[in-house]
């Protein structure tokens, strides 16, 4: 060994030890909830010193929250929502990368319908609630088409600049080998437009979300968007803050539930990261 190579104080250096799995999980919880907790605590003391009626502290909100939503109330309007969320998301899904894979697989069909997509992807999909009512009349498939008009299109936009980006030394490699148009369809395309995909939907699920509470808010009845209007407009305060609550419960929930998915997709893309970075 050289003497550039030793240190300065003379001793070997020793490799870094790993963290515990039982040290990892506690970073990872305080991490999680850390900052929630703490919010929490200030909202609390806020609401405290505050006379304001709008502005309940986070104990009425929670005594709200089981006394409006642990009972018959999930059952009548929490469980079809998340039902119809459920739905417009994979017909959001299904449509736009089946839609965005043979639109940018074929430059003429893409150069055709570009100004068709651009014109429809500027139409704010509120505008067209009260359309798709006329069409559809108020209806469980109105709510679903009216979630599926604002997911699909960054699912769509993403899978076409995907499907586009494929290697061209890929495509030729495969050309080379004679490889017929399906395999090279999913072993090749889809996979190289999988991170793009993956990231269009995850910004539909937030739209998703969006979209089905404001669906809900037009001539319904039931369902978690009308409760959270009712309550606004009657002006129970906690129990409409104890809506926003539960609906920020659902955004986590799907959030963790595409967090694991994603993991298990796109476990090769995860893993050459890791390897560029070593």
């Amino acid at each position: 060994m050289t003497a550039s190579a030793v240190p300065a104080d003379g001793a070997a250096r020793r490799p870094r030890r790993r963290p515990s799995a039982a040290r990892r999980i506690v970073e990872n919880l305080l991490y999680s909830f850390g900052l929630p907790f703490l919010l929490l605590v200030v909202w609390g003391l806020a609401s405290t010193s505050s006379s304001n009626r709008f502005f309940p502290g986070p104990v009425p909100i929670l005594d709200a929250f089981v006394a409006t939503w642990v009972g018959p109330a999930f059952v009548s309007d929490v469980l079809p929502s998340l039902y119809r969320l459920a739905l417009g998301i994979v017909a959001s899904i299904v449509l736009g990368i089946a839609a965005g894979t043979l639109i940018g697989l074929f430059r003429w069909l893409r150069e055709l319908l570009e100004p068709l997509l651009e014109f429809f992807r500027a139409i704010p999909p509120p505008v067209l609630i009260p359309v798709v009512m006329l069409l559809l009349g108020i209806t469980d498939t109105m709510r679903v088409v009216v979630i599926v008009s604002g997911a699909l299109w960054p699912i769509l936009l993403n899978t076409i600049d995907g499907v586009r980006a494929t290697d061209s030394v890929m495509s030729e490699t495969a050309d080379s080998f004679q490889i017929t148009w399906w395999e090279r369809l999913w072993f090749l395309v889809l996979p190289a437009a999988s991170p793009r995909i993956m990231a269009g939907v995850r910004q539909g699920l937030s739209v998703a979300l969006i979209l089905m509470v404001i669906s809900e808010m037009f001539a319904s009845s039931a369902g978690l968007g009308y409760r959270i209007a009712y309550f606004q407009r009657n002006y129970l305060i906690a129990e409409m803050w104890s809506g926003i609550l539960l609906l920020g419960l659902v955004g986590v929930l799907l959030a963790v539930t595409f967090g694991v998915v994603e993991r298990r997709v796109l476990r090769w893309y995860h893993g050459a990261r890791e390897i560029n970075r070593a």
